[in-house]
């Protein structure tokens, strides 16, 4: 499965003997496509070859499998004829078509089909960034959203920082009895804001605490802004070709890129006999541009170039994406339709696969078959070519950064504090925790509580 160039379906018919009592050896045909069969060395191996594996023990039929002649699924031509799988069946060359060979109405009429065995829509693909939805708040497209959260919390923590420093430090509120302090709180969000801004805002930190938290936030705020103009113009660049397509009407409503399907397929003959004028449209596109594809590989190329559209079922189109990640889906599902084993008219095989298929269905055998061969072989970090909107683990070295010059800032305050406060004691022969304690209150809220006790006391006498 893994080294496989094919994509997406699994052509299968079983054709062999006539089935009897007595000769119950079935020859299975089909087409390498992932991941329904793909070749592994000498052998096949997929999601249709594990189905036939488990009707096969369920039953108790032994079979080989073979290539479908044609590699087609199967069309009616004017005269009548079918040719692919519909028609080997129908000229009895094969006893049964296993593969994901959709249930319509003209298939039904010429074959017997059993009980679908997987479900799917309509949808499209096209290169990710040609599906990216331009935003109407385009200036905060270079940093995601939890980037922009962080910054917030930088900024704070950096203004609550610059508080606390100007209110620690001896050397940036000297008297907290006699003088006023600059950096109040709505001053220290100033600066910051300043800072962010390339410009000053005055009066500055004079002590070593003070500069040093000032210093990293200014080296902060310059790199950020190198980061944030620097993705802003790559993004300019790369987005201003983008086409927002989410939907079928938004496909049909565009000229600036062609869309096609594989032609004579039943997806074509949904968009031929529609009635609905979106979808009309649609047809009427691909008849016109001549935009049909020969096979779903050739349509997963044109759509990885860029600039077209693919459309196909939904089943097989999540496996285009989960395997290559440029590519996106269509939000948009239309139309519902199954895959089914195809019998002969008549044929005494299909009552039986029937039962076999609901048995693996509600034993969840195909779930689990659906999900070892859908699994997404895309890296968490493949990204399309294009530039992405930066995250906080991006640029975790510079938040990294300024924490540690925010602790260092208030270290380098309370060691100031500090000093000056065994320098008081000594000259005051106190004790420095009594001299620190004082310090601190005065310069943290109860300076106002002892001026009201001086007043009552004067009012006493």
């Amino acid at each position: 499965m893994r080294d496989c160039v094919a994509l997406l379906f699994c052509v299968a018919a079983v054709t062999a003997w006539r089935v009897s009592a007595d000769a119950k050896e079935l020859s299975i045909t089909t087409i390498k496509e992932e991941p329904y069969a793909m070749s592994r060395g000498s052998e096949l191996e997929g999601f249709c070859i594990d189905l036939i594996s488990e009707l096969s023990r369920e039953l108790g039929f032994k079979y080989k499998v073979s290539l479908v002649k044609d590699n087609r699924y199967g069309l009616k031509d004017p005269s009548g004829t079918w040719n692919g799988m519909m028609g080997e069946v129908i000229r009895r060359e094969a006893d049964l078509a296993v593969a994901p060979l959709t249930l319509t109405a003209v298939r039904e009429m010429a074959v017997d089909m059993s009980t679908p065995f997987m479900y799917t829509g309509l949808g499209f693909i096209l290169r990710r960034d040609l599906s990216s939805e331009e935003s109407s708040f385009s200036l905060l497209s270079p940093f995601s959203t939890d980037m922009w959260a962080g910054l917030l919390i930088a900024f704070l923590l950096t203004g609550l920082c610059m508080f606390l420093v100007g209110r620690i430090s001896p050397a940036e509120w000297a008297g907290p009895d006699t003088e006023e302090q600059n950096f109040t709180l709505l001053h220290s969000f100033w600066y910051i804001t300043g800072a962010l801004a390339l410009q000053g805002a005055g009066p500055h930190p004079k002590g070593l605490s003070g500069r040093l938290v000032s210093a990293i936030w200014w080296l902060f705020a310059i790199l950020l802004l190198a980061c944030y103009f620097g993705n802003f113009n790559s993004m300019l660049h790369s987005n201003n070709k983008h086409v927002s397509i989410k939907t079928f009407e938004e496909l049909a409503n565009q000229d600036l890129m062609d869309y096609g399907t594989v032609e004579g397929g039943s997806t074509t003959a949904f968009f031929k006999n529609s009635r609905n004028p979106v979808y009309r449209r649609i047809y009427e596109h691909m008849e016109r541009k001549k935009s049909f594809v020969s096979s779903m590989d050739e349509g997963l190329r044109l759509a990885q170039e860029g600039n077209f559209a693919f459309i196909g079922e939904a089943v097989s189109l999540d496996l285009a994406v989960a395997r290559h990640c440029q590519l996106s889906r269509s939000d948009e599902t239309i139309t519902m339709r199954a895959y089914t084993i195809a019998a002969p008219l008549g044929s005494p095989l299909l009552k039986n696969l029937t039962i076999a298929i609901l048995k693996l269905s509600e034993s969840g055998e195909l779930t689990h078959l659906r999900q070892k061969w859908w699994s997404s072989s895309c890296a968490a970090s493949s990204r399309a070519n294009t530039s992405e909107a930066l995250r906080p683990h991006d640029l975790r070295g510079l938040f990294l950064l300024l924490g540690l010059g925010l602790g260092v800032g208030l270290l380098l305050a309370l060691l100031e504090l500090l000093s000056g406060a065994r320098n008081q004691a000594k000259d005051g022969k106190k004790s420095c925790c009594s001299v620190l304690t004082s310090e601190l209150n005065q310069r943290f809220g109860s300076k106002g509580g002892s001026a009201e006790g001086d007043d009552s006391g004067k009012s006493k006498a």
